[in-house]
């Protein structure tokens, strides 16, 4: 149920706590301290009084001197004259209210964006559907639950693929099954252990998720789409006291998580207000009318009706008439109230007269002062209600038992409204008839006359005539009966395609898909109208969903609370322990004194012991030989030492702490990292950035990715590596299962320690693995899928320019089609040399690459379509390189399954006879190209000063080679005339020894 806020106090709601106000709120949002002060309700008793006063005079006056209906501007002019200015727009009110910009996903987003992206994908095809990881709480109730499955069924039919976690082990979970998806259970190592990369985005479907906001706030997971649904106002309420207890820390640790997300998702208009705090920048708001109607379901099968109605002093044969107002819009209720009761005043007489059991009007609005309500009776008497029909309850009165009593509900505010008003949808969910008036909100479900009676606001007849329909012989009509019957029916399934289809255009605009990715189908294509409740209905009614665990709400206060404990200890013991006592300086003097006795002792030792004077030649020759002796080596450290002596060192390249707990250790692995401050402690890992300075751009580091950890490795790679074979790995291959196993590491040093096998690539993880079972794609056509189908025509006139051929030449290499395997993910060991010969062929292709694809003026990526993969994008052609370099170049291609360590040798040599381009591969050629290109980078010769090659690695040719050679000559022999001038001058002019001593 959603909590009212008004601009003259808050109002509580049924079965919600009070919301924050908006008027305690500065500009910045965050709620400023006020004074104690009396309780908002003398105020407000004080204000509907003098309002009630003033609407009964003018409704009096205005009945004398207009002997007939209601003036359609009665309520206009009374406010007029009251509040003495023109009331604002209900538009610009609500938004006064509701401090965001923009709440609603049809308002925040533009159609069409998916069909524009479906237009480029004309000349390629996904490789596999769109993956979601949904994270749901430990303790999701009925509702909440319900609406899950419902979202996640509807989503599935347009394609996309979930993956649900949860953190504890609780009921529902055979629900889940039911349509396809196992949840799987993890606890906090679990989470750390997830590779988010693998999913679209992640959905966090409670605030309990925030325990997997410490993985998705560091790299590389910092950018992945993040959906957070919150439907507890627990936090909500809990905000107000940690600005009262000056919890500021933990506020901020709530309001970081916050911003993480790219959108923060409430089912109603009111919880906005209780975390505007937090944000509000990317709140947006889904209706989900199901906790209403759940709760009006349980309500009716504890309450019957007639008991209620007894509670309450009723009869069952009498007529109930209740009047409810607007939460948002509490400032026009005495208006709106007034209007309507002057244009149903005289039915509700004549209905009185007729009937002998009597008519009753009840008003939800205002408080629950006598005063109050006798001013509605008086107000109800002077327009010719019944005397003493009329009561009044205020909001946080218990709004369910007045909906289950009533016999018509009646709203009584004419204003827009933010969403379908709730009470309304709890009033048709009990099977009450409804009167309503025509704004936006209800003319979108409600049909007049067919689940509901509507009636113009502007035009008191309109609700005259809809009274009228109702009533029939002194007692509901039959078409009341039948509306109200249609009614319950459309509260059952109300907004359920609305709510999947405004989750779907969200997704739509938040979420980025990859090239490989197939896009998901148009909302127009949604399936599911109704919400589940058969799931739900399965789900037995001994199953708990209460958390066993601490809430993260809790468990986030007790570890704050310990923090300022501790710093607060800490504190104490430093200014205790600071200031040194009497003691501590009588043991500091004897200690300064026992030193210099010590000293002294050891002075008169030496000067006893004879020592022979050294000529000034010994002396200058022995601190010449001080100065040319090498500094001593730094001790190698553990990592170093257990890999002396290992034929192959295998680097894993990560970026980020988020990817630590998917690296390997021990001596067959070395871990590289792309990022200087997620580099793991207390580890042997290489700084790519520190050995690569290209790398310390950002964009040079997104362009390249992984391939930058293999440019830096083998920049100077003596001073790093000095094994015979080198190999490198992903961090992502352990969550892809592609990791090598135990017995795939033995196989392979094994295979190493045999002898050398010549020019071999061994590979590990296959291209195709992400494609879907029976669909089969050749070399070029999956690098076209995975790089928005521009890889082959862009590898062709790279590899023209790479090598000056002509346009009537084939530029693009052969790879063979069947069932062979290609390597992917940087997953393979190769000979050292090999290695190397590699990074020579690859930086010269990536420069050709380069300037291909980009333009000064107007700097794009054509190999992808989603921001993400033009901000990466070289990474995906440079991946799959390496298998064309070992295929065109003559390097035997084995695969090695990496969990049963079984190996087979892919794309044979005998088959390749004819069909490789191997002159193109040369090394002769190839070095040969590469000094041009070193000699073109050092007489500085380049067109475009951003030519990528010669900030790839080492640039080397004869001429670097001669000049070197040349200035270390002319070092040596300024050295030596130095040191022939230096002796000359000793020689003429002697040398005076200071005496010893």
């Amino acid at each position: 149920m959603p909590t009212g806020v008004s601009r003259r106090g808050p109002h509580v709601l049924p079965d919600r706590e009070p919301a924050v106000r908006p008027s305690d709120r500065g500009a910045s949002g965050v709620r400023q301290r006020r004074e104690p002060r009396k309780p908002t309700w003398h105020r407000n008793y004080c204000v509907y009084c003098v309002g009630l006063s003033m609407v009964v005079a003018w409704v009096i006056v205005l009945a004398v001197f207009q002997q007939g209906s209601i003036n359609v501007d009665v309520r206009r002019s009374a406010a007029e004259m009251l509040l003495h200015g023109e009331l604002k727009s209900t538009e610009r009110r609500v938004h006064r209210m509701l401090p965001f910009s923009s709440l609603s996903v049809e308002e925040r987003f533009a159609d069409g964006k998916l069909e524009i992206e479906r237009s480029r994908r004309a000349n390629f095809v996904g490789l596999r559907p769109p993956r979601l990881a949904l994270v749901i709480g430990s303790a999701n109730g009925d509702a909440q639950l319900l609406m899950l499955l419902t979202l996640t069924k509807g989503l599935t039919e347009l394609g996309y693929r979930f993956t649900v976690f949860t953190f504890e082990d609780g009921g529902g979970h055979y629900l889940w099954q039911n349509i396809g998806y196992q949840v799987h259970l993890v606890d906090y190592q679990g989470l750390m252990s997830i590779d988010w990369s693998n999913y679209e985005g992640v959905i966090l479907a409670s605030l309990e998720g925030q325990r997997v906001l410490s993985s998705l706030m560091q790299d590389p997971f910092l950018s992945i789409p993040l959906i957070w649904l919150i439907h507890e106002d627990t936090l909500g309420k809990h905000l107000r006291e940690y600005e009262e207890k000056g919890f500021d820390g933990l506020i901020s640790q709530w309001r970081s998580s916050f911003r993480r997300a790219n959108a923060i998702v409430f089912p109603d208009f009111s919880l906005p207000l209780l975390y505007a705090t937090l944000g509000g920048t990317n709140f947006m708001v889904i209706a989900g009318p199901l906790a209403d109607v759940l709760k009006a379901d349980t309500y009716l099968a504890s309450h019957p009706r007639h008991h209620t109605r007894k509670d309450y002093g009723y009869g069952e044969n009498e007529l109930i008439i209740l009047f409810v107002g607007s939460y948002f819009h509490y400032d026009d209720t005495i208006w709106d109230f007034a209007t309507t009761m002057q244009a149903l005043a005289s039915q509700v007489s004549e209905l009185e007269g007729s009937t002998s059991a009597g008519v009753h009007s009840i008003f939800l609005c205002g408080n629950s002062s006598d005063t109050y309500s006798s001013s509605f009776q008086e107000l109800a008497a002077q327009m010719g209600f019944p005397a003493n029909s009329i009561r009044c309850y205020p909001f946080d009165h218990d709004a369910s038992s007045l909906l289950l009593i009533a016999d018509i509900v009646l709203h009584a505010s004419f204003n827009e409204e933010p969403s379908f008003p709730p009470l309304l949808l709890r009033a048709m969910s009990f099977g009450v008839p409804i009167i309503a008036p025509n704004i936006s909100q209800i003319t979108k479900n409600v049909v007049d006359g067919v689940n509901g009676f509507l009636f113009q606001p502007k035009d008191p007849a309109t609700l005259a005539k809809a009274f009228s329909l109702v009533i029939g012989q002194q007692k509901l009509s039959d078409l009341a009966k039948r509306v109200a019957d249609e009614g319950k029916l459309l509260a059952k399934d109300m907004l359920a395609f609305e709510f999947v289809s405004s989750y779907a255009k969200l997704l739509e605009n938040v979420l980025y898909f990859p090239s490989n990715v197939m896009l998901p189908a148009a909302v127009s294509q949604i399936q599911q109208k109704t919400w589940s409740w058969d799931w739900l209905e399965r789900k037995t009614t001994n199953e708990s969903d209460q958390s066993t665990e601490l809430s993260v709400i809790e468990m986030l206060e007790r570890q704050f609370e310990k923090n300022l404990t501790g710093i607060s200890q800490l504190e104490n013991e430093t200014l205790s322990g600071d200031f040194p006592t009497e003691l501590d300086w009588e043991d500091l003097n004897e200690i300064e004194i026992s030193e210099d006795i010590e000293t002294r002792e050891m002075q008169e030792l030496e000067e006893r012991i004879e020592t022979p004077l050294k000529t000034w030649e010994e002396v200058y020759h022995t601190a010449r030989k001080a100065e040319k002796a090498k500094p001593e080596k730094h001790e190698r450290d553990e990592g170093e030492l257990e890999r002396t002596g290992e034929p192959v060192c295998i680097y894993e390249i990560y970026d980020g702490g988020g990817s630590w707990s998917f690296l390997h250790h021990g001596s067959f692995y070395r871990g590289i990292t792309l990022s200087r401050s997620g580099k793991r402690p207390g580890t042997d890992d290489v700084d790519a950035v520190s050995r690569l300075p290209v790398l310390e751009d950002s964009q040079y580091r997104d362009l390249l990715c992984e391939f930058g950890a293999l440019l830096s490795v083998a920049n100077k790679v003596d001073n790093i590596h000095k094994l015979p074979w080198i190999g490198f790995q992903s961090w992502r291959a352990t969550s892809r299962m592609v990791a090598l196993s135990r017995i795939a590491e033995e196989k392979l040093e094994t295979m190493m320690m045999e002898g050398n096998k010549g020019d071999t690539v061994i590979y590990w993880a296959r291209m195709d693995m992400d494609l879907n079972e029976g669909l089969s794609l050749d070399f070029w056509s999956m690098c076209n899928s995975l790089n928005a189908g521009h890889c082959r025509s862009l590898f062709s006139d790279a590899f023209r320019k790479m090598y000056g051929l002509g346009e009537d030449m084939a530029s693009l290499p052969p790879m063979p089609d069947g069932e062979s395997y290609w390597s992917a993910l940087h997953c393979w060991i190769m000979p050292t040399p090999s290695f190397l010969e590699f990074i020579m062929f690859s930086r010269m292709f990536l420069d050709s690459l380069d300037q291909l694809s980009y333009n000064k003026s107007n700097p794009s990526c054509v190999l992808g379509s989603s921001e993400i993969e033009k901000r990466h994008c070289y990474c995906r052609v440079m991946e799959f390189l390496v298998n064309i370099w070992a295929y065109h170049s003559g390097r035997r291609m084995l695969y090695l399954n990496p969990v049963t360590a079984q190996l087979s040798e892919q794309h044979p040599l005998e088959q390749r006879r004819g069909l490789i381009w191997s002159k193109y591969f040369q090394r002769t050629l190839l070095k040969t190209m590469d000094e041009d290109l070193a000699e073109e980078a050092d007489d500085g010769i380049y067109v475009n000063p951003r030519r990528l090659w010669p900030l790839l690695g080492e640039v080397h040719w004869q001429g670097v080679f001669d000049r070197e050679r040349e200035q270390r000559y002319v070092k040596k022999m300024d050295k030596k005339r130095k040191a022939k001038e230096r002796l000359l001058d000793r020689q003429k002019h002697g040398y005076k020894q200071k005496a010893l001593g």
